[in-house]
């Protein structure tokens, strides 16, 4: 058997009521043993029983870096997404967060609905699509000193990620910039864009620079849908399951002014 993966959930509070239909996606559907889940949210009564509940750990998202949503200053008369880029600096912090060697992210408004191989033959499996935001490879080019490596995005609303490398990829933006990898992060961003960083891509890129052939691409499937995760009927689900591997339910208005 193959040695377990940690699993890393990065929970807005809007969120919530999608939370156990993400935890028992992973459950039924990741094939690999599942050693520990962890929800990085805020602390709110609600989500800490939620939590308990699931059988989830549960980590104040404060309590993960020097900085808060608070210290995040990423929005405009129109927009407010301070606290999306804040999870992903969450998410870039699960190699201090987790146990295991090799972690699953998980967004919190995405559910798998076909089963999920992350490890094949010693080499990380990456789900993948065909297009992404221009102005993510504007920042990694700024960030990394050199352009996007593969061409295909890795946004898929999931990804594992091996603690080793990401570490790596962490020091290697600090020694650059002299600076902590966040705060270098926010300084190679233009601000007065609403999409201008994804973490998946700088990772994805990251290792994909250093060894194209050291990973296995598919692709994502990925549905969005309209409404809440309690409207849609288990017969959908598995007529959806035909086509695509996962569903998210995005609640876009949380980004709006």
């Amino acid at each position: 058997m193959s040695a377990p993966i940690d699993v890393l959930i990065p929970l807005a509070v809007k969120d919530a009521g999608t939370l156990p239909a993400v935890v028992r996606s992973v459950r039924k559907y990741v094939k690999h043993p599942i050693g520990r889940i962890t929800v990085v949210a805020p602390p709110r009564r609600k989500v800490i029983d939620l939590c308990r509940k699931l059988n989830c750990r549960f980590v104040n998202e404060n309590a993960v870096l020097p900085i808060t949503r608070k210290n995040i200053r990423y929005s405009s008369r129109k927009w407010e997404r301070s606290g999306w880029l804040f999870q992903q600096f969450l998410k870039l912090s699960g190699d201090v967060l987790c146990k295991a060697e090799n972690f699953l992210v998980m967004d919190a408004d995405t559910v798998l609905i076909r089963p999920h191989v992350f490890i094949s033959g010693n080499k990380p499996v990456f789900y993948c699509r065909g297009w992404s935001q221009p102005e993510y490879f504007r920042t990694y080019r700024r960030l990394m000193g050199s352009g996007r490596a593969a061409p295909f995005s890795f946004v898929a609303h999931y990804m594992l990620f091996n603690k080793t490398m990401l570490a790596r990829l962490k020091r290697f933006i600090e020694t650059r910039h002299r600076m902590r990898w966040y705060d270098a992060v926010m300084r190679c961003m233009d601000k007065s864009k609403p999409y201008a960083f994804s973490e998946f891509e700088t990772y994805g890129n990251f290792l994909y620079a250093q060894n194209p052939n050291g990973m296995i691409r598919r692709m994502a499937l990925n549905k969005s849908i309209r409404g809440g995760v309690r409207r849609i009927s288990p017969e959908r689900l598995r007529r959806l399951a035909g086509k695509y591997r996962s569903v998210s339910f995005h609640k876009r208005k949380a980004y709006l002014r």
